[in-house]
């Protein structure tokens, strides 16, 4: 089946703004054993999207759209393919009475414009958008094409995805192939490169499944693919001794998220002193559903003076060492720890730039940790812009709290 994804509209082909629909469609597509042969972005013009979709009907089978269902001007995906296809939109009166069920929800009363989502190609089904006012569209062997099928949602990523789990992939299992499994290892603390060094034999062995490496600031993710659970498992198991201490987890979730796991299973709890951080790390650890169950709370200390009035750091101590030093950042994780009553205190100060401060160059890292048996700590030089510091500094903590717990 040669299925194709048509994201619609001209913020996508700026930088305000990223496709993630259909890479998240991707994924779902594997797991059904599917892929796409093309990916397009176009903006909110109604020449180019009608150029395009007559391309689209004359080569693939299965035709995603996301985005261009709404009720403003620049909204005309039905509209476009009904064109196309000469095809007449009528009211569909489901879609008006969800439309009007949505509104009366929450006490409002819809504008005239929003009743144009509820029109409907002659010969296509209206998908139900329980969380939206925009209703999709199931449009199976359309006049002329027989054996396409075009299937639009809406673009905003919560209402398409509920759509598409919902409505479109039950549809769709009927039609797929062999179902494709994934094998998805996370590890930290290791470069992309040597970390393709060193499980390039392991790799090779099991060179029968898809292989992706996949790195991102904070972390690095080693993906399989194949038909065959157990040939997944059989790599999974040859993997996790090349990779050691430094493999974070296997399945779904992130760094983060292992280390509310790993502290969460052992009855520990957590404070966090930020400052050249600014409360990312806080912020990407509340970010995970029960983290309050590990996650006391923390400081973010970007100041001296704050780092004295919040921690109660010692003011002139804190001059002779230097806000950017490896003892601020014990002291740091030290106060914290006590004053919240946390199993474990995390300290982080650093310099993301853009200028040295404090005689610590641009990207000097300093992270502590403060546990049961004491402090340890450790000194970085990062690479990059002010976000890489920052992001890259999280990541260290985290993995440095992942690794020392894990060892008591």
């Amino acid at each position: 089946m040669r299925i194709e994804c048509i994201a619609i509209g001209t913020e996508l082909l700026t930088t305000r703004r990223l496709d993630t629909n259909s890479v998240w469609l991707g994924e779902r597509l594997a797991s059904l054993g599917l892929a796409f042969h093309r990916k397009t972005a176009v903006g909110d013009s109604h020449e180019d999207l009608a150029a395009l979709f007559r391309e689209a009907l004359t080569r693939s089978d299965l035709i995603l759209t996301t985005g261009g269902l709404g009720p403003t001007f620049d909204d005309f995906t039905k509209e476009c393919f009904a064109e196309v296809l000469g095809a007449e939109l009528r009211e569909d009166a489901q879609s008006r009475e969800d439309m009007l069920a949505f509104y009366a929800a929450r006490k409002r009363v819809p504008p005239a414009s929003n009743f144009k989502q509820a029109l409907l190609p002659e010969g296509a089904e209206a998908l139900r958008n329980p969380v939206g006012t925009a209703p999709g569209v199931w449009w199976e062997n359309p006049k002329g094409h027989p054996g396409v099928r075009i299937v639009m949602m809406p673009g905003v990523p919560r209402e398409m995805k509920r759509m598409w789990e919902d409505q479109v992939e039950p549809r769709l299992r009927a039609l797929a192939g062999t179902p494709t499994h994934t094998l998805r290892m996370v590890v930290a603390g290791v470069p992309e490169s040597a970390l393709d060094e060193r499980i390039r034999a392991v790799r090779e062995r099991h060179s029968h499944l898809d292989w992706t490496i996949l790195a991102s600031l904070t972390q690095v993710e080693l993906l399989a693919r194949g038909s065959d659970p157990a040939a997944l498992e059989a790599a999974r198991a040859d993997f996790q001794p090349v990779l050691g201490e430094d493999l974070v987890g296997v399945g779904e979730g992130n760094l983060e998220d292992a280390v509310l796991a790993g502290l969460k299973a052992r009855g520990e709890t957590l404070a966090v002193a930020e400052s050249v951080t600014g409360g990312l790390l806080a912020s990407r650890l509340t970010a995970i559903p029960g983290a309050s169950e590990v996650f006391l709370g923390g400081a973010t200390v970007y100041s001296a003076k704050a780092k004295v009035a919040l921690l109660g750091l010692d003011a002139a101590q804190l001059a002779q060492d230097g806000t950017v030093s490896e003892a601020t950042s014990r002291e740091l994780a030290e106060k914290v720890r006590a004053r919240l009553g946390a199993a474990w205190g995390l300290g982080i100060t650093g310099n993301a730039g853009p200028s040295a401060e404090g005689g610590a160059p641009v990207g000097a890292l300093f992270i502590a940790l403060a546990g049961p048996e004491g402090t340890v700590s450790k000194a970085l030089t990062i690479p990059g812009d002010r976000v890489d510091v920052q992001l890259r500094g999280m990541a260290w903590a985290l993995d440095l709290l992942r690794r020392v717990s894990r060892i008591g």
